[in-house]
């Protein structure tokens, strides 16, 4: 069995790599960090160290790499017989990849089972973004039959993965927690062999959990953390007033995923203090200002913070708590991400309401605008 995973970095290689590698199969990691390619072309192994209460290390072998950005046609040519695709790229990459698997797709024997192709990212339905791009590059559009050689199927990706020591290599450390859930259904009968993923007839309630859970409470620990000065998350979560703010924020979420999608409610308090927990992890060195990053992304409309605030407003339920740290998110002001300093400029050039508009997508009529100019409005640059 093969797999080509797109995104050689350390999600790719320390949580979706280590999962293949141990599902027996061999792995062809594409990338475009010519220097990251080299060096696992030139290696035989690295090593993925699990880090917390149960510590454990593993060993990858039997993997290739090529550079998808200088070597397209053997990229191309390894999706057109292997048997699953993965990514682990960021969704603003996708759009990128989907021409490499439309051009493998036409190349691919039709006598071959279809590929599995997998977006493994922080994002709701990536994988339907994936195919959206993949089918305009495809003559035909819905109708072409290459779309016949391929199995799209969303997933649900969960792992902490923190800045790496400088002298780390290809090895990395990543907590010893982890969950992949895919949905069964675009499968049939046919589900992969891939013992350490999880396959759901109904992936939205896990991709919301997880999201509304660990991304939501993560940045949270980040952004007010970051305004507290702390170095790191856990850190940050040692501060009193840190972990109240987190705290209160996943309570918020909670109630969102309870009323929506009928989540046992003492099951998920299980999953939100198991989440406060691998925050805490004192083995994972991760820092505000790298979990911080892209603070205009976090704030979007479908993000994990405007995205349930929207959904608890619409409902009648508090926001306050995820307000707070949307507040904390614009007092984010990283000099390593050129994000925040387009922050900047959007909170001093336009109004509050125009900010909440054009920046979260929240407009007049919705029911959280009025708190969330507020919120904008509270901030320093607006003083």
């Amino acid at each position: 069995m093969k797999a080509v995973h797109f995104g050689a970095g350390n999600i790719g290689r320390g949580f979706v790599g280590l999962i293949l590698h141990d599902a027996g199969y061999e792995i062809v990691f594409a990338d475009v960090n010519a220097e990251l390619i080299d060096a696992l072309a030139a290696s035989e192994s690295y090593r993925v160290h699990a880090v917390g209460e149960n510590s454990s290390t593993r060993t990858v072998t039997g993997y290739r790499a090529l550079n998808s950005g200088t070597d397209t046609d053997a990229v191309v040519a390894e999706i057109a017989t292997a048997d699953v695709v993965t990514t682990a790229v960021g969704p603003t990459i996708l759009k990128f990849v989907a021409p490499v698997i439309a051009e493998a797709l036409g190349r691919r024997d039709p006598e071959l089972p279809p590929l599995t192709v997998m977006a493994c990212e922080n994002a709701i339905n990536a994988t339907d973004l994936l195919r959206a791009e993949v089918v305009g590059r495809l003559d035909g559009g819905e109708d072409a039959p290459e779309l016949t050689r391929a199995v799209f199927a969303n997933t649900a990706v969960d792992r902490i993965v923190p800045n790496q020591a400088p002298d780390a290599g290809l090895d990395v450390t990543v907590e010893d927690f982890f969950e992949w859930a895919i949905e069964e259904g675009p499968f049939g009968d046919a589900v992969p062999d891939i013992p350490d993923a999880h396959f759901v007839p109904d992936l939205a309630p896990y991709i919301e959990r997880k999201l509304f859970t660990v991304n939501t409470g993560h940045a949270t620990v980040a952004y007010h953390g970051w305004v507290e000065g702390a170095s790191t998350l856990a850190d940050a979560l040692s501060i009193p007033e840190v972990f109240a703010e987190v705290k209160a924020v996943l309570e918020e979420t909670k109630a969102l995923l309870v009323v929506k999608h009928e989540f046992d409610p003492a099951t998920q308090e299980a999953y939100l203090e198991k989440n406060l927990v691998r925050f805490a992890n004192p083995y994972l060195t991760d820092t505000p200002e790298r979990v911080g990053r892209q603070p205009l992304r976090k704030i979007s409309r479908h993000e994990r913070f405007i995205g349930p605030a929207a959904e608890l407003a619409e409902r009648g339920l508090p926001t306050d708590a995820l307000l707070r740290a949307v507040r904390s998110a614009l007092r984010f002001d990283a000099p390593s991400d050129p994000q925040t300093a387009e922050l900047a400029d959007r909170l001093s050039s336009l109004t509050p309401e125009a900010f909440a508009t054009e920046v979260c997508g929240i407009e007049p009529e919705h029911p959280l605008f009025a708190a969330l100019v507020g919120t904008i409005r509270s901030v320093d640059s607006y003083r």
